[in-house]
């Protein structure tokens, strides 16, 4: 009776968990619009250290109780994390200053095709059927999102977005261990510390920190802290707990068509064709695998009343 009840939750956890995820995938994605006016004021390290450490700051008020609590392995795999997340976020902001927004988000959610890779090296796992067709679907739908007007893979800033790829395809991986072994609340505040505390190091050593000096300074800085550190990052890991790493890295197609449709909102672009086309393609990779679990046992049933 627990191991029945126990199966039948586990779709209800992993639709929630897909909801969370997607909702922090977006969050994440309103950053390109904030980074790329605060780079024209701020340095690499010196913006990351704000945001992030702005970020920490808040969340550490929020939740210090629980924080007191941690254990050394929960800290130290939040480190890892956090590490790692300022690699890609490093790659992403180098990227971002020789490259449009567009290409920056085809090129880094690529990470989506690069986990089952992974995993296919590391574990010896094959993707499925259905996810290598979500897969195609889902790279086809970003490429004519974003490579219409991008110009392609090859314009400058695109290798420090493949190496972004890269290292967010190992975030998505460790996360997905981590998170069900540890506090994925406290994984989460540890890596924004752990992003703030490099970054400011970093720019300390290339860059001339400072702080905001205007209205217009704060407030970037504080969305960027608030809306896609603090919830975008923080809540990664307890979004990852009740999926797969694999379905967790098909996410990422959710960031291009929220990208579109902030381009659409706040810098009033056109929805031409090929974004209308790209941005569908996407919505049916997220939906193919359940569509054809559902055409393949209509056809098997059909079969067997045949038979």
């Amino acid at each position: 009776m627990i191991r029945i009840h126990s199966i039948a939750r586990q779709p209800s956890l992993q639709k929630k968990s897909e909801i969370l995820l997607a909702a922090v995938i977006i969050a994440r994605s309103t950053s390109l619009i904030f980074s790329r006016i605060a780079l024209g004021s701020f340095g690499t390290f010196n913006l990351l250290a704000l945001r992030f450490g702005a970020a920490f700051i808040l969340l550490a008020a929020i939740f210090a109780r629980r924080l007191f609590a941690i254990k050394a392995k929960e800290l130290l795999a939040g480190v890892l994390l956090g590490v790692l997340f300022t690699a890609v976020l490093t790659l992403e902001l180098f990227g971002l200053k020789r490259t449009d927004s567009g290409t920056t988000s085809f090129i880094e959610n690529s990470a989506m095709i690069f986990v089952p890779v992974f995993q296919m090296i590391i574990f010896r796992k094959k993707p499925s059927g259905p996810n290598c067709i979500r897969i195609a679907l889902a790279l086809s739908g970003i490429g004519i999102l974003t490579l219409g007007q991008s110009g392609g893979l090859f314009r400058s800033g695109s290798i420090y977005l493949i190496g972004a790829a890269l290292c967010y395809a190992a975030v998505i991986m460790a996360t997905a261990g981590f998170s069900k072994k540890y506090d994925p609340l406290l994984l989460g505040i540890t890596q924004v510390g752990t992003v703030g505390i490099l970054s400011f190091v970093l720019s300390l050593i290339f860059e001339s920190p400072r702080l905001p000096e205007s209205g217009r300074e704060w407030l970037m800085i504080l969305a960027l802290a608030v809306v896609c550190s603090g919830f975008g990052f923080t809540l990664q890991p307890l979004a990852q707990r009740g999926t797969t790493a694999e379905r967790a890295g098909m996410m990422c197609a959710v960031s291009p068509v929220s990208a579109a449709a902030l381009g659409i909102i706040f810098l009033h672009e056109q929805i031409s064709p090929y974004k209308a086309a790209g941005c569908a393609l996407i919505m049916l990779s997220l939906i193919a695998e359940p569509l054809i679990k559902r055409v393949t046992y209509l056809h098997k049933r059909s079969v067997k009343k045949l038979v």
